[in-house]
């Protein structure tokens, strides 16, 4: 019993559970559809606002589980080379291939099902998109993740894709979101992406293009190029959404923003893994602090500014 056990936990770090911040990105769709449509959101509709905006999560941590099982499985060769993901228990070989692809295709089919059934077609949609963007990511013949540039673009597609899950999970289809918000979200996701490739470029050396194929043709000024562009990008089209839609409490954050952007590439070029996860930012008091008075004005902006005012 104690070694089935065992087994099961092996399985379920594989699934990399821990990674669930991530589908909190949903709450920025929902969030931007109730600050543009201010008269969907009422008192009285709390606890439902609440309650479905928890089962959205689940289904979108449920498929991006299922997505990170696919990664797991195509990575497992590459992850060998790895100083630390060499220990991932697929390629410790402590889980099998076939069973855990199993469990991936019953999340993701159970989460399908259910989308499809309680909402709306342009959500299920949404929702099908995030695990086809997984699928592209990881697996060949295109297996994005192998190609220089393709690979941070199309892996922060994740960014859109989730803010669309989260503002279809209330909105009703024929009101989209606006581009402008869609695009500064994507380039924000490029930006973060481009700086955990330049973490794994400069901690992994000269065993970067073993690990990763498309690190064999970037260098740290191409990297840092990309980031740029990607940063200007996300400023000029998050300033153009906030002129068209009269926010001046956005205008006014935007210094804000730019500092935090470049805290993490301060963070990315002095630490060497810093960006190979994420999250792994938050548990820096200093960071943390910088990130919880951005949301804080952001929550500020959302009671005392109206789009289009």
């Amino acid at each position: 019993m104690p070694e089935k056990a065992e087994s099961m936990k092996a399985y379920f770090n594989a699934m990399r559970l821990g990674r669930w911040p991530r589908s909190l990105a949903i709450f920025v769709g929902s969030t931007a559809f109730f600050f543009i449509y201010r008269q969907a959101f009422t008192a009285d509709r709390l606890s439902w606002l609440l309650l479905r905006s928890l089962f959205v999560f689940l289904l979108t941590w449920a498929v991006s589980t299922a997505n990170y099982i696919i990664n797991e499985i195509a990575d497992a060769p590459t992850d060998a080379h790895h100083p630390t993901k060499k220990n991932r228990p697929l390629v410790q070989g402590r889980i099998r291939s076939g069973p855990f692809l199993a469990m991936g295709i019953v999340i993701s089919t159970a989460s399908l099902f259910l989308a499809f059934r309680y909402f709306s077609r342009p959500f299920f949609f949404s929702l099908t998109a995030l695990l086809i963007a997984g699928i592209f990511y990881n697996i060949k013949p295109l297996r994005t993740k192998d190609i220089p540039y393709l690979d941070s673009i199309s892996e922060s597609a994740n960014n859109p894709i989730r803010f669309l899950i989260g503002w279809f999970a209330f909105s009703p289809g024929h009101l989209p979101p606006p581009p402008a918000l869609l695009l500064s979200w994507w380039a924000f996701g490029n930006y973060l992406m481009v700086a955990k490739r330049l973490s794994e470029f400069r901690f992994l050396k000269d065993k970067a293009g073993d690990y990763r194929n498309s690190l064999q043709k970037y260098t740290h000024r191409t990297l840092i190029a990309v980031m740029a562009v990607s940063a200007l990008l996300f400023f000029i089209s998050f300033l153009y959404f906030a002129l068209i839609f009269k926010l001046e409490s956005f205008v006014i954050l935007s210094p804000l923003l730019l500092g935090y952007l470049s805290m993490i590439f301060h963070k990315t070029w002095i630490e060497n893994e810093v960006m190979e996860e994420p999250e792994k930012l938050m548990l820096q008091p200093k960071f943390a602090l910088f990130t919880t008075v951005l949301f804080i004005a952001f929550v500020l902006a959302f009671f005392f500014d109206r789009a289009g005012r």
